[in-house]
């Protein structure tokens, strides 16, 4: 495990773990080894976090390291800036200076600011969605049970220990191969449970990809599934069969606030343990670092869709033994998120749009290659995206569900991977969170002017875009 060199202050994260655990400070000196005055020493940004106590944190609390360091609380910061460059206190201009000093002194209460936010944000939204309506038009509610879902993943780091381990417990006892899987997932479905496994067409699934039918105990899939998904539903159905008291256990520790926020993420932790099952943790990450995180490769050996090697890339988190940090995002042809993991790399705006210089929408224009590309943050930060298109079909008179997924890394790990080497030479692209917060102002694409500075309108001069300016 490779532990920061710089002197890390992580004295308000400390206390934090310590007060989500219901420990008070003795008690966490004791378990960590230490005295319960240097702990306060701590605490207090009176000393820095060594890494000694690094490795105490990780073997005593089963967490990443990394999440103690400089840089990881960059969502945390974005979605200060959010709140900061909304109208109603943009005329404080707070900076990011300012916001940078709340997320790292009272990472509490600056997550509970975002969240007021964030609700607010939605209340408005959902009153022009009910104004919308009144009027006539034809706006839908805005769900904001997927948000909620994305947060509590977002807290674990998308990384779940508990399933990991079962995971890997039940598929040694099936002894799962690439080769065999559908089969003792069938057999498994049919003398554990009682529940055969049949193919239908449209007629039958009304659309549906999957669909449990416990009244004749079937597992119904459809046809138009490609072969790599159906090991993932049976998977995921065994996950809901044998471990849902696992699954509760983990959706009551999330705190999640209603049955549609539970049932949701309920499902992804299902699906997680699919993956888990399909791609062992050190199988997968050995062959990720022999093949340098070729996802095509990881793809075959695994049999996995592209999305689910993406995903599984994003899993891989164990404080002993830990794999690149990715994040990940998957949007459909409209600019629509629909996944969103930042993976303590990327920062993603809650809401609007993403920006057009990401290769993700050129990836809709030639969905037949992978699209890498080495992108910088106004903040200067550099990352590592690979891209591709994915479809999948839907109902017989409905056109494919098409969607880009994109992984990618901070570019300082790029070099770990097959697709750094060809980017190396080339100069980032200058690409922004969102337009609204976005402050390259000059940009010719920019959608939206920026929350974060007065636009100027000039009549005498037209520049590049709508919003842009000639400011540098």
């Amino acid at each position: 495990m490779d532990l920061p060199n710089e002197k890390i202050f992580a004295g308000a994260r400390l206390r934090r773990l310590r007060r989500e655990r219901g420990l008070t400070q003795a008690d966490t000196a004791d378990l960590l080894g230490l005295s319960a005055s240097y702990l306060n020493l701590l605490e207090r940004n009176q000393r820095p976090v060594t890494a000694r106590v690094l490795l105490a944190l990780a073997q005593t609390f089963d967490i990443d390291v990394r999440h103690f360091a400089d840089g990881s609380d960059r969502q945390l910061v974005t979605d200060l800036e959010a709140a900061a460059a909304d109208p109603a206190v943009a005329e404080l201009a707070l900076d990011r200076t300012e916001l940078t000093e709340l997320a790292e002194s009272q990472p509490r209460a600056a997550e509970a600011l975002t969240r007021l936010h964030q609700a607010y944000r939605a209340a408005a939204d959902s009153s022009a969605d009910l104004a919308a309506q009144l009027e006539g038009g034809d706006r839908p509610g805005r769900l904001n049970d997927t948000e909620a879902v994305r947060n509590a993943i977002d807290r674990r780091h998308n990384h779940f220990p508990a399933l990991e381990t079962a995971a890997e417990r039940f598929g040694s006892e099936l002894k799962l191969s690439l080769d065999n899987r559908t089969s003792v997932f069938e057999e498994r479905l049919k003398t554990e449970h009682g529940i055969v496994v049949r193919t239908f067409d449209d007629a039958v699934m009304g659309g549906a990809r999957q669909r449990m039918d416990f009244h004749t105990r079937r597992l119904m899939l459809s046809d138009r599934l490609p072969p790599q998904a159906r090991p993932m539903q049976m998977a995921t159905t065994l996950a809901l069969l044998e471990f849902g008291d696992l699954l509760d256990g983990e959706v009551s520790d999330a705190g999640l606030s209603t049955k549609a926020e539970s049932a949701l993420y309920r499902m992804g932790l299902a699906r997680y343990f699919a993956g888990a099952l399909l791609a062992p943790y050190e199988a997968f990450l050995s062959a990720a670092e022999k093949l340098r995180y070729d996802i095509e490769a990881l793809r075959a050996r695994f049999g996995l869709s592209f999305e689910a090697a993406c995903h599984r890339l994003t899993t891989l988190h164990k404080p002993e033994r830990s794999g690149i940090p990715f994040f990940m995002v998957r949007i459909d042809p409209a600019g629509n998120v629909s996944k969103r993991f930042g993976g303590g790399v990327l920062p993603f705006a809650r809401s609007g749009g993403s920006c057009p210089k990401w290769t993700l929408f050129e990836a809709f224009r030639a969905p037949e290659r992978l699209h890498t590309q080495r992108f910088a943050l106004p903040d200067g930060s550099e990352y590592l995206s690979i891209a591709s298109a994915t479809s999948r079909a839907a109902g017989p008179d409905e056109p494919p569900v098409m969607h880009v997924v994109a992984v990618g890394c901070d570019w300082s790990r790029a070099g770990e991977t097959v697709y750094g080497d060809a980017l190396a030479p080339t100069s980032p692209t200058p690409v922004g969170i969102t337009c609204r917060l976005c402050e390259r102002a000059a940009c010719a694409h920019r959608a939206f002017p920026s929350m974060q500075r007065e636009m100027s309108v000039n009549p005498w001069r037209q520049a590049a875009g709508p919003y842009a300016s000639d400011e540098l």
